[in-house]
């Protein structure tokens, strides 16, 4: 089963880091956020990745094209250019596909541009901008129980602001930046049947506007309720949590 993972949009309310680099090369502990979510699939076995790329795509290629030599001890033979790549590390196997599929193609046309890549099978789909703990496994298992052409992961995001309780004038909880009780929203970590590829009109088709609400009209569309961790990387404040969390060890999202 493949992962595709949508990396190719402009990232404007991240402008202090996309107008160096496409959101998802936005590091996080020294590594790009895509390579993030790139482990939480590993782990849960899943190492085929294709990837739709549009704005700043060039970077992407360019760090997985020299990534064993970054990476891995080498030795090159001045004269042939020929490079002996030492030792191993843990994405030995990944297998992982450039798809350039538009500077300014929407969510759902990016999906379509890559269905040659994916053919007649069952497969994943992620935000490039977005980490949780997410059991990928066990969402799989729900998408097939369900048997509809998608299942979305529905999420709780943190509140922006701490939260306390209060009786008689004296504060009895506080908790920083809680996750609401109340409100879902889409996380990503789709699970899609090839089946979606003919509800898809073209480049200008969004997955959040256009695909999912005539699933949803369809009664194609079931949602994996996830209780844990998710956090988007949408502005630099929740670029600067992500680092903290990732450096203080408490990052909910390394289940590898």
């Amino acid at each position: 089963m493949k992962v595709v993972i949508l990396a190719g949009g402009l990232g404007t309310r991240l402008r202090e880091e996309t107008e160096y680099r496409p959101k998802p090369m936005v590091q996080i502990g020294g590594r790009p956020l895509l390579w993030h979510i790139m482990k939480i699939y590993s782990h849960f076995g899943y190492r085929e990745f294709v990837i739709c790329l549009g704005y700043k795509g060039e970077m992407i290629r360019d760090y997985f094209l020299n990534y064993e030599t970054r990476n891995r001890d080498f030795t090159i033979c001045l004269g042939s250019g020929n490079i002996e790549v030492h030792g191993s590390h843990a994405e030995e196997g990944w297998r992982v596909t450039m798809a350039e599929t538009g500077v300014d193609t929407m969510t759902g046309g990016r999906i379509k541009r890559v269905q040659d890549y994916i053919g007649r099978s069952t497969f994943l789909a992620t935000y490039g901008d977005g980490v949780a703990d997410v059991d990928i496994k066990s969402l799989v298992s729900f998408h097939r129980r369900r048997g509809k052409l998608a299942t979305v992961s529905a999420v709780r995001p943190s509140s922006r602001y701490g939260e306390l309780a209060i009786e008689d004038g004296r504060v009895t909880v506080f908790r920083e930046k809680p996750q609401v009780n109340e409100g879902w929203i889409n996380g990503g970590f789709l699970v899609l049947e090839p089946g979606i590829f003919d509800s898809i009109d073209g480049d200008d088709d969004s997955l959040e506007t256009g695909l999912m609400p005539r699933l949803v009209e369809r009664d194609q569309l079931a949602v994996y309720q996830h209780e844990g961790f998710w956090q988007c990387m949408d502005t630099y404040r929740e670029t600067l949590l992500l680092e903290e969390l990732w450096q203080r060890n408490r990052a909910p999202w390394r289940v590898w």
